[in-house]
C-alpha cells in the first residue's frame, strides 16, 4: 500500500464524490466506507486530517435551491445550512468507530498571515495529540472574495504544508493525471509519476466538469506544486469506488507527485530563510547543550530578551558571548517571555495568567547554524 510509511496524514474529498450531482442528496454509504478505510489507517498509528468539501452542494438541498446558478449570498446561506448537515454525516459515521471528529473552518488568510498560520497549526497539532480527526472546510459564509479559497484542492496543499504532512491524497472523479482531458481526447496517455511540475505537465490539465465541483486538474496541480515543495507526496485518485483509499496501491491506479525535499527540511529552510528578525534570545550555556542535542528552548534557559516581537515572530538565538546559535519561530510576545524568562515551564499559567505551550521556541521550529 503506497500510504504504508505515511505518519500524517491530509485527505482531500471532492464535492463529486460527496454530493449526488442530480439530488444533491450527500452520499451516506460511501462516506461509510471512506470512514472504514480511515479508521484503519489511524489504528495503525497515522495522524489524519480531511478537508472535505461539498457544503455548497449539501446547502442547495437542504434549502430547495434547485440547479440554478448561485448569487454570491446564496451560496454563502447554502453553505451556512449544507455545513452542519454534512458535519453530521461524517461525526456519525466516525462514531461507529469510536473517533472524535473536530470542526474546523479556515480563510486563505488563517493559512498564510503568519500569527493565524500559527494559531491554525497549534489547534491542529493539539486535535491529533488528543487523538482527534480534524475535518477542515473553508469558512464560505464569511468569504468576501470569491466564494472559496478557489477550491479545497489549494486549502489541502496548505493544510499539508502547515502541518508538514507526509502525504497529501487528492481522492477526485478522476484516477490521475493524462497528457490531455480524457473526457475530450481518446488519445491521452495516463502519467503515473511526475518528478517534477513543469510547464508542460501545467498544460496537460483540465477545468472542471460541470457539476458540484469547482476545482478540476488545474487546481490539483497548483495544489500538489504547493505540497511538494514542502516536502509532501501527492497522490491524485479515483475516489468512486467504495473503499478508495484502501485501494490505493493494491487496486487501480494513480499518479504520485514526488517531493522536491523531505518535508523536515522544507520547514527548516522556510525558517532559516527568513530576512528579518524581531528580537533576540540570549540562552545560558544549560540551554546551549540542550540544543546541541536536540531538545527545545524552554523558559528557565532565557537570561535576557532584546527586541519587540509578538508570538510567531522569528528571534535569533544567542549564547552569553553573543554569539549567534541560530533562529526559530518563538512561541510568546517579548513581553510574555520577559516574564518567564529564567524560570521553570510549570509557572507560566501563574506568571502569564494563561497557559501556553511548554517551550519558548520548539525543536521543530528552531534551525540552529553549523
Amino acid at each position: 500500500m503506497i500510504l504504508q510509511d505515511t505518519k500524517r496524514l491530509v485527505i482531500k474529498v471532492g464535492s463529486a464524490l460527496l454530493i449526488d450531482n442530480t439530488s444533491h442528496e450527500i452520499k451516506d454509504n460511501w462516506i461509510e466506507t471512506l470512514c472504514a478505510d480511515i479508521a484503519d489507517l489511524k489504528r495503525d498509528g497515522v495522524e489524519i486530517v480531511i478537508v472535505s468539501s461539498g457544503a455548497i452542494g449539501a446547502g442547495r438541498s437542504v434549502l430547495k435551491q434547485g440547479t440554478k446558478t448561485l448569487r454570491l449570498e446564496e451560496k454563502q446561506a447554502a453553505a451556512a445550512a449544507g455545513q452542519i448537515r454534512l458535519t453530521n454525516i461524517w461525526q456519525e459515521k466516525f462514531v461507529a468507530h469510536e473517533i472524535v471528529l473536530a470542526q474546523i473552518l479556515l480563510t486563505p488568510s488563517d493559512t498564510e498571515q503568519r500569527r493565524r498560520h500559527l494559531n491554525a497549526r497549534n489547534t491542529i497539532e493539539t486535535l491529533l495529540g488528543l487523538g482527534s480527526i480534524p475535518i477542515i472546510n473553508e469558512n464560505d459564509t464569511v468569504t468576501t472574495e470569491e466564494i472559496r479559497f478557489g477550491d479545497n484542492d489549494r486549502l489541502a496543499a496548505r493544510v499539508a504544508q502547515m502541518i508538514i504532512a507526509d502525504t497529501l491524497v487528492l481522492l477526485s472523479d478522476i484516477d490521475g493525471l493524462y497528457t490531455a482531458d480524457p473526457r475530450k481526447d481518446s488519445t491521452a496517455e495516463f502519467i503515473d509519476e511526475v518528478s517534477e511540475i513543469t510547464p508542460d505537465i501545467k498544460n496537460m490539465a483540465s477545468e472542471a466538469a460541470p457539476g458540484n465541483s469547482s476545482g478540476g486538474m488545474v487546481t490539483k496541480l497548483a495544489a500538489a506544486e504547493i505540497a511538494t515543495r514542502a516536502g509532501c507526496q501527492v497522490i491524485i485518485a479515483d475516489g468512486r469506488p467504495k473503499h478508495s483509499l484502501a485501494r490505493l496501491g493494491l487496486e487501480g491506479r494513480f499518479t504520485r507527485f514526488i517531493p522536491i525535499e523531505t518535508s523536515s527540511n522544507a520547514r527548516k529552510r522556510w525558517i532559516a530563510g527568513a530576512v528579518s528578525h524581531a528580537g533576540v534570545l540570549t540562552i545560558d550555556e544549560g540551554a546551549v547543550k540542550a540544543l546541541g542535542t536536540g531538545g527545545s528552548l524552554l523558559p528557565a534557559g532565557i537570561n535576557n530578551v532584546e527586541g519587540s516581537f509578538e508570538r510567531g515572530d522569528t528571534v535569533i538565538v544567542s549564547d552569553l558571548k553573543g554569539k549567534r546559535l541560530g533562529c526559530g519561530i518563538c512561541a510568546y510576545s517579548a513581553a510574555d517571555v520577559r516574564m518567564i524568562a529564567g524560570r521553570k515551564s510549570g509557572d507560566i499559567e501563574e506568571l502569564l495568567g494563561y497557559q501556553g505551550r511548554d517551550e519558548i521556541i520548539h525543536r521543530d521550529d528552531l534551525v540552529l547554524e553549523d
